[in-house]
């Protein structure tokens, strides 16, 4: 999916790893939404905040949905780039839209899309996402970024 300004979404490179592969060699499916997993993750490193900070601060983010599409599989020592595009921010969760590339020869792998909900470590009760965190993403130009007040 390229953005409407022109910029690339995020993307968190790294090998598949043998670790990664199920009997027959291939990616273990549910291994695709922890590679997306860690690209949110970096996504959130890259724009200054860290996951066991935000934590600290009473804040977590947890996966509310998730949808992923299969198109092609993965190998041992593959090259991958992860996609983290944010397309909603809303007042309490963010809507990432995700894609998997094989960059060996540019093929689409997998793509998903993940509804993150802000909560309150400490009860995991809905909270608004931290104003500093919201005016970075939106000041990324997080290509597609499409805002709501509310939930």
């Amino acid at each position: 999916m390229r953005a409407q300004n022109g910029l690339e979404p995020f993307a968190h490179r790294f090998r598949v790893y043998y670790e990664d592969t199920d009997a027959g060699g291939v990616v273990y499916y549910v291994n695709y939404l922890k590679f997306m997993e860690r690209a949110r993750t970096e996504r959130l490193r890259d724009l200054g905040f860290v996951q066991s900070t935000l934590a600290q601060q009473n804040t977590l983010f947890v996966v509310h949905s998730a949808e992923a599409r299969y198109h092609a599989p993965a190998r041992l020592d593959d090259e991958l780039r992860v996609t983290a595009q944010v397309l909603e921010l809303n007042r309490a969760s963010l809507r990432f839209v995700q894609q998997v590339w094989r960059e060996s020869d540019a093929t689409l792998l997998c793509e998903g899309q993940f509804l993150v909900a802000c909560v309150r470590a400490d009860t995991f009760k809905p909270r608004a996402i931290p104003s500093e965190l919201r005016a970075a993403f939106i000041e990324a130009g997080s290509p597609g970024i499409h805002t709501n007040a509310g939930d």
